[in-house]
């Protein structure tokens, strides 16, 4: 058996690649019911975010390089290109990082509590299809477990640090109060709700959610005291709005350019400050040349969030040790399978010969024979039997020199030189 992690994320892909390799919540029961059929993995769990990418496979025999065919021929994207951005962990090191991401210690935002749910979400579509199995069930819920252990055991999740909130804070920076200004959120996810939160905390004006699903827009917008439209009225709006935050599931790009310039000219050029949290974008890039428009991706919010996780470090460490001792039980308990067969077939091999045995002095009492002629005999012969194969082998073992399987008896018996 052999555990590989291949992906890619925001510290080795720029946003062009990630979003390129991004599997749609659509498209990702595909991938999963593909790999399987294709024999390319045995069990199979994959998450898809806005900043990563990523595979854990359970592999019987080593077809890692087919994997990461497949992943090249399903997002057509050459071979040596998603090779420049790829890492691959193997057993021990898959474990530890699987750990490392559901604590939030491999994300933009040391700690983030939201990459959680994402692994959560990603394994339970991989178990409806059927796509996991012993060793990555026990894995991810063994993270779960992980994950909560440490924001229970450290300060790990003590700072209120998000891409919502660096977005949030970015703005504050660009317009100081925000009493007096609209911002329009497109999107109701929970991106899209955490910076709701944080705009209404720090006193925003006004606040316009657009959503492809306007009953949803309502109830975000309604928590906030904020006004509901549809993805198609956007145009109509853009104008009012001096903050512009989106973050959708969209294929496609939601503002363009086209779009953008008339409520440039409506607002007689008084900046709009966009963030595009999106993985594939939402707004078109070539919208940040446009004068006035100040347009951030995920990538830029880097510099914001870097401030804000000093707090962070020591509870980071704090983590790691916690995590290496958890990688090591379950190393533990992985290779702990190795011998459940061996123990069942030994087990087996016990059964059947206490049951034949027993059978023989049930039919002797019934005969007529003493009952303790009988159990002395039962005892006498079962531990014979029990004990001639391992004595046998032990005696073939020293008669060829074998001095480590004698030792091994002496460690599996807990033997001693007294004994």
């Amino acid at each position: 058996m052999q555990l590989f992690a291949f992906g890619l994320n925001h510290t080795t892909a720029p946003v062009e690649i990630r979003e390129h390799v991004n599997f749609s919540p659509t498209r990702l029961t595909q991938a999963l019911r593909e790999s399987i059929e294709h024999e390319l993995a045995k069990e199979i769990v994959i998450i898809s975010t806005c900043n990563r990418t990523e595979l854990y496979c359970h592999i019987e025999s080593d077809t890692s390089q087919g994997m990461i065919n497949w992943l090249s021929h399903y997002h057509n994207i050459p071979r040596k290109q998603l090779d420049e951005h790829l890492y691959t962990y193997h057993n021990e090191e898959a474990i530890r990082h699987l750990l490392r991401v559901a604590c939030g210690l491999d994300s933009m935002i040391l700690g983030e509590p939201q990459i959680l749910g994402q692994l959560k979400v990603a394994y339970h579509a991989a178990r409806a299809e059927k796509t996991t199995g012993r060793l990555l069930n026990k894995l991810f819920e063994h993270s779960f477990t992980v994950a909560k252990q440490i924001r229970t055991d450290t300060a790990i999740g003590s700072s209120p640090v998000s891409v919502a909130f660096a977005a949030v804070r970015l703005a504050q920076q660009i317009f100081g109060d925000l009493r007096n200004i609209t911002a329009l959120l497109i999107g109701a996810g929970e991106t899209i709700e955490l910076t709701a939160r944080h705009l209404h905390e720090n006193r925003l004006g006004r606040m316009i959610v657009a959503n492809r699903t306007v009953e949803r827009a309502r109830q975000l917008a309604k928590e906030f005291a904020g006004y509901a439209i549809t993805l198609p009225e956007i145009p109509v709006h853009l104008a009012e709005a001096d903050i512009v935050i989106s973050s959708t599931a969209s294929p496609t790009y939601l503002l363009t350019q086209a779009e953008v310039r008339p409520a440039i000219k409506i607002r007689k050029h008084r900046p709009i400050f966009m963030v595009d949290i999106a993985v594939p974008r939402d707004i078109d890039p070539l919208v940040g040349e446009l004068e006035d428009v100040y347009l951030y991706s995920v990538d830029d919010l880097n510099e914001v969030i870097q401030e804000n996780l000093r707090s962070r470090q020591q509870a980071a460490l704090q983590a790691e040790e916690i995590i290496d001792t958890q990688v090591t039980h379950f190393m533990g308990w992985w290779k702990s399978l190795d011998t459940v067969e061996v123990i069942c077939s030994l087990r087996d091999r016990a059964q059947a010969t206490r049951h034949h045995l027993v059978t023989r002095a049930k039919r002797m009492i019934d005969n007529g024979k003493s009952p303790y002629e009988v159990i002395d005999y039962l005892a006498h012969t079962l531990t014979n039997t029990l004990m001639h194969t391992p004595c046998v082998q032990l005696r073939q073992a020293g008669y060829e020199g074998h001095e480590e399987m004698v030792t091994a008896a002496r460690q599996l018996f807990r033997l001693n030189d007294e004994d």
